[in-house]
């Protein structure tokens, strides 16, 4: 039985525009203390897992790599992706290529987390439970009425019900009763017990992913396969369908860095310069001045710059979905 850090490696980062772009998404971004995102999950698992797989798509694979080198690891397995087809579908590929009775310890490679005793606690009670056959998710105790996440209702490390991301009133509420975990969007499962669920709760997606699997070549995926595979997270797929769920209460300080919120935050943190209102200017040495604005940004690349409110950045994903139709250049 081996444990192997599963790296979700596909996501573009759309709320980080004009930072994050399809040729270079988030997660590769060498910006956080002169390391990637991807890289800091890379060292980060290391202690508790025995070998590595990244899942990645057609597009970044490269980038994977590239930041592999650099992290000075040459022995690895890599799934490439011809196409997205979300989570449920990117987990069975690595399922299937790994052991039934393998542990796999999924995670995002776009999420900066704090490697501490809390962490270390929280993933070997999460590989111990899924020893014992279960699929686990970490909790993540919320610190504010956040409405970008999706949350756990829990007791204990039984999960009561999932629910998608609400409105501010309905956040508010969550973290008032205090049974209410932020879903981390990290897993740790038996491949096999994963692919029995998955079988049992889709079994067209479990047979669709094991075709394009099994006609894979040197770890790419067959393209006009792969568009067969039904898009469902695996949340909606497994997780809330399972009697086998469980949910570690975590209180590790986490972040999906999924909004300049977040970036803005983390920055703030890191004694990046602001001004006296809170402005804050990234991408440029030119002298900015933010006149009857607090806590703003304004991000500049060579071709664009975006100017908004830090309490404004989910926003950001409705411009780059207007740009993708407007000026595909730009995203």
């Amino acid at each position: 039985m081996k444990t192997i850090n599963v790296i979700l490696s596909g996501g573009v980062g759309s709320r980080l525009w004009p930072l994050s772009r399809k040729t270079r998404p988030k997660q590769y971004l060498p910006i956080f203390e002169g390391q990637t995102l991807f890289q800091k999950t890379v060292h980060r698992n290391r202690e508790f897992c025995s070998s590595l797989m990244v899942v990645g798509n057609c597009d970044n694979y490269e980038l994977s790599r590239l930041d592999l080198i650099n992290e000075g690891l040459e022995y690895y397995k890599e799934i490439i992706e011809a196409c997205p087809r979300n989570t449920a579908a990117a987990i069975a590929f690595a399922a299937f290529a790994s052991n039934p009775e393998d542990i796999l310890f999924v995670t995002p490679s776009d999420h900066l987390i704090q490697s501490d005793e809390h962490y270390k606690s929280a993933v070997l009670r999460a590989i111990q439970l899924a020893k014992e056959g279960h699929l686990v998710t970490f909790g993540l105790q919320p610190t504010k009425p956040e409405t970008g996440f999706g949350y756990l209702e829990s007791k204990g490390e039984e999960v009561l019900s999932f629910r998608e991301k609400p409105d501010l009133d309905t956040a508010r509420h969550f973290l008032e009763k205090g049974t209410f975990y932020w879903n981390s969007g990290m897993f740790c499962f038996q491949a096999g017990v994963y692919l029995e669920e998955l079988r049992i709760s889709e079994p067209e997606l479990f047979r669709t992913s094991k075709l394009a699997f099994e006609n894979s070549e040197n770890g790419k995926l067959n393209l006009d396969l792969s568009l067969q595979i039904p898009s469902i997270s695996v949340d909606y797929a497994v997780m809330e369908k399972s009697t086998k769920i469980r949910m570690v209460p975590s209180a590790f300080n986490w972040s999906d860095m999924g909004s300049f919120e977040s970036i803005y935050d983390y920055f703030d943190h890191q004694g990046y310069p602001k001004d006296e209102d809170g402005n804050m200017v990234i991408g440029t040495d030119i002298h900015t001045e933010f006149t009857g604005m607090k806590n703003a940004l304004l991000i500049q690349t060579p071709d664009a710059i975006l100017v908004l409110q830090k309490e404004k950045a989910q926003d950001v994903k409705k411009v780059y979905e207007r740009l993708e139709k407007e000026k595909p250049e730009l995203v």
